[in-house]
């Protein structure tokens, strides 16, 4: 496995507790939301560390998710968890194709114009609904459109460099 793979990449935040039973309410980060529930197990950010914890089951309820964790069978067992984060290793997500991108695989990666001039580097994205939007960061914040064939020219993971096609003014 490479560092790559054992990367922690955030996946959701409990957000509440459901019930009686140790239920927790998830705000999930995956498309679709459910899809937080096809991995376990979790990494749970408990008191300045990851801890491992095991999904039992989890179900759509309403507009959001709900699941329990192995170990937790009591409303006031779980509320300690509620604004912890949840993440899973980068091996657990299921591979990309040619031309796909996890965004945590983006991040970190340096952004350079093809004239050649150095943009910073990707601190995270944004969505905006109509399309995705990079946050390149150096000397100043860059707000670069992820707009494949026409502001991204290139990605190269192996030099992990990510080649636009964008005035370095702007």
């Amino acid at each position: 496995m490479t560092a790559t793979d054992s990367r922690l990449v955030i996946v959701g935040r409990i957000s509440g507790v459901y019930g009686v039973k140790g239920w927790i309410k998830i705000f999930s980060y995956t498309a679709p939301r459910t899809n937080v529930l096809s991995y376990s197990p979790w990494q749970i950010y408990i008191d300045g560390e990851w801890q491992t914890m095991e999904v039992i089951e989890g179900q759509h309820h309403g507009k959001g998710v709900i699941a329990h964790l192995d170990g937790y069978n009591d409303r006031d067992s779980i509320r300690s968890l509620i604004g912890a984060d949840i993440a899973v290793y980068r091996h657990q997500l299921p591979g990309t194709t040619e031309g796909e991108y996890y965004w945590t695989d983006l991040v970190g990666l340096k952004v350079v114009t093809i004239e050649g001039v150095e943009l910073g580097t990707v601190d995270h994205l944004m969505h905006t609904g109509a399309n995705d939007v990079l946050v390149v960061k150096d000397d100043r914040d860059r707000l670069i459109p992820f707009v494949p064939d026409k502001v991204i020219v290139e990605i190269d993971k192996d030099s992990r460099t990510i080649k636009v096609d964008w005035d370095p003014d702007f």
